[in-house]
C-alpha cells in the first residue's frame, strides 16, 4: 500500500495489540514533555505569538497547556514548539530526528478545532500511529534523498499531513496534493547550526507540525501541491511498501534524560562508572568522553552551556551534572545547576575524542565510552555504552511513567497529571475524547496545586 492509501484507510481494527501499547507510551511521554516544555520562555513566546498572529477565522483550536486559541495551523505550531522546547521527546535513530513532536499537537488540533471530525478514543490512536508511520518513513526517505542534514521538521510536516487527510475524508487527488504541500513547505533547517549555535529555532517542529496542518487544510480547499518525492519517487517506494506490516512506531526510542539523544551514551557511561565505584565528583582530575563525531562536536562550539538552550544540545554539561549529581533529569536543566561550581570544575577537565570505530556504526548504533581519571592517578574505563530507552534496550512502564510524573506534575499538578494517565490508559475503550482535551490544553495549575 502507498502513502496516501494508508493514510486514508488505517483504523483502529488494523493495529496489533503492541502497537496500541507503544501508542499509548509515545502518548504518555510526549504529553509529559508538553507539560515540561510549556514553561520554557520559547514555548510561551510561540504560543503569544499564535494567539496574536495565527489566529482562526470560522475554525480555531486550544493550544496544548495554554488554554488561548489560534488557527488550527497555529495551534500545532504552539503545541509543536513546547514539546521541542524540552529535548526528551520520543525518536527514531534513521531519521536523527522526532515524529510525534509534531503528529500529538497536529493531531489535538484537528481534533479540537474541527467538530466534524472523529473524536472518539479508537480513531485518536489509529490518527497517532498514522502520523509515527508516515513521519518515520518521510524521515528516512528525506535523509537518503537530500545531501544536507535537516531539522525533523522537514518531513514531521507529512506525518501532520496525514492525518489532515484521515481526519478530514480527503480523496486521492487531494490528499497527494496534501502530502507535496507539506513536503514542499516544511521547514530544510539546517540542524547542524543550531547544534553548533543552540537557540531556540531547535529541530525546527514547530513549524513542520503547522506546515502539515497548513497543507492538509489547503488541499481539502482545492490547493495543489508538487508530488511529494519522499512518498512518491522511485527510489524511495521500498521504503512504503511494508506499510501495515512493518510498525516504525515500535522502533522508537524513549529518552531517559532531557538532551541531545547524541550525547545520552555518555551520560549512561558516566552514570555506570559513578554507581559500580561510588565515586565521589571532587575526587575525578579529569573526563575523556570518547564517541562518534556528531556526539563529540556538541561539545566543541559549547563547551560551557550558559542557558537551558544551550545545555540541552551539550555533551560536557550532561556528563559533569551526571557525575556530580548522580542523575540527569529535567530538574536538572535549572540554571543554577548549570552555573554550579562542583558542575563547571569538571566540565572544564573535559577532553573530547572522536572514536572512528564509532562512527561508523552512527547512526543506526550510539556508543561512547568514558574514562576518568581520579586523584592520585587511578583511571576508571566505561564499556563501550548504548543510551537506554531503544527498542533494543528499552525503558519499562515503570520508568516511564515516573518519567511522566516528573515532568508533568510540577505543571499540572498530581491530580490532573494522573487523571492524564489513567485516561490514556483507557483511550482505546473510550467514546469522545473530550475529557483528555479539556486536560490537555488548558492553562497549566498555578505552582503547588494539588
Amino acid at each position: 500500500m502507498d502513502a496516501v492509501g494508508f493514510a486514508r484507510s488505517l483504523s483502529f481494527a488494523d493495529l496489533p495489540t503492541e502497537v496500541v501499547e507503544q501508542a499509548r507510551r509515545c502518548l504518555l511521554d510526549l504529553v509529559g514533555v508538553a507539560a515540561a516544555g510549556s514553561r520554557a520562555r520559547s514555548a510561551r513566546l510561540a504560543a503569544g505569538y499564535a494567539a496574536d498572529q495565527l489566529g482562526g477565522g470560522t475554525r480555531s483550536a486550544r493550544m496544548l497547556f495554554d488554554g488561548r486559541r489560534a488557527g488550527l495551523a497555529g495551534a500545532a505550531f504552539a503545541g509543536g514548539s513546547a514539546i521541542d522546547a524540552v529535548d526528551a521527546h520520543d525518536g527514531h535513530p534513521l531519521t536523527k530526528g522526532h515524529a510525534g513532536v509534531a503528529v500529538l499537537p497536529a493531531l489535538l488540533a484537528f481534533v479540537d478545532g474541527d467538530p466534524a471530525v472523529r473524536r472518539d478514543g479508537p480513531t485518536f490512536i489509529a490518527c497517532l500511529v498514522l502520523g509515527y508511520e508516515i513521519g518515520t518513513r518521510a524521515g528516512i526517505a528525506l535523509h537518503a534523498s537530500a545531501a544536507d542534514y535537516h531539522c525533523s521538521g522537514a518531513w514531521n510536516s507529512l506525518a501532520a499531513a496525514a492525518i489532515g487527510v484521515r481526519l478530514l475524508g480527503l480523496d486521492v487527488p487531494r490528499a497527494r496534493h496534501a502530502f507535496g504541500i507539506a513536503e514542499y513547505f516544511g521547514p530544510r533547517g539546517q540542524i547542524l547550526r543550531v547544534c553548533d549555535q543552540p537557540t531556540m529555532v531547535k529541530d525546527g517542529s514547530g513549524w513542520g507540525a503547522h506546515a502539515g496542518v497548513t497543507a492538509a487544510l489547503l488541499a481539502a480547499a482545492g490547493f495543489t501541491g508538487a508530488p511529494a518525492l519522499t512518498a512518491e519517487s522511485p527510489a524511495s517506494r521500498s521504503l512504503w511498501a511494508d506499510l501495515g506490516a512493518r510498525w516504525r512506531i515500535l522502533e522508537q526510542y524513549f529518552k531517559p534524560h532531557p538532551v541531545c539523544r547524541w550525547a545520552q551514551p555518555a551520560i549512561e557511561a558516566a552514570l555506570s562508572l559513578r554507581r559500580a565505584h561510588d565515586i565521589a565528583a571532587d575526587d575525578v582530575v579529569r573526563v575523556r568522553i570518547e564517541s562518534f563525531a556528531e556526539a563529540v562536536a556538541l561539545g566543541l562550539q559549547c563547551p560551557r552551556p550558559g542557558n537551558t538552550d544551550e545545555a540541552q544540545y551539550s555533551i560536557t554539561y550532561p556528563v559533569a551534572a551526571a557525575l556530580v549529581r548522580g542523575t540527569m533529569g529535567i530538574a536538572d536543566l535549572a540554571t543554577e545547576t548549570l552555573h554550579s561550581a562542583p558542575v563547571v570544575r569538571l566540565m572544564e577537565r573535559m577532553e573530547l575524542v572522536e572514536a572512528p570505530e564509532l562512527s561508523r556504526r552512527f547512526p543506526a548504533e550510539r556508543y561512547a565510552r568514558v574514562r576518568l581519571t581520579m586523584r592520585g592517578g587511578r583511571e576508571l574505563v566505561s564499556a563501550d555504552t548504548v543510551a537506554r530507552g531503544s527498542a533494543e534496550n528499552p525503558l519499562d512502564d515503570a520508568e516511564l511513567a515516573g518519567k511522566y510524573r516528573e515532568y508533568a506534575e510540577p505543571v499540572v499538578g498530581v491530580r490532573t497529571a494522573t487523571r492524564i494517565a489513567e485516561r490514556i490508559a483507557a483511550l482505546e475503550r473510550s467514546g469522545p475524547v473530550d475529557g483528555l482535551l479539556d486536560d490537555l490544553l488548558r492553562a497549566p495549575a498555578p505552582p503547588g496545586a494539588p
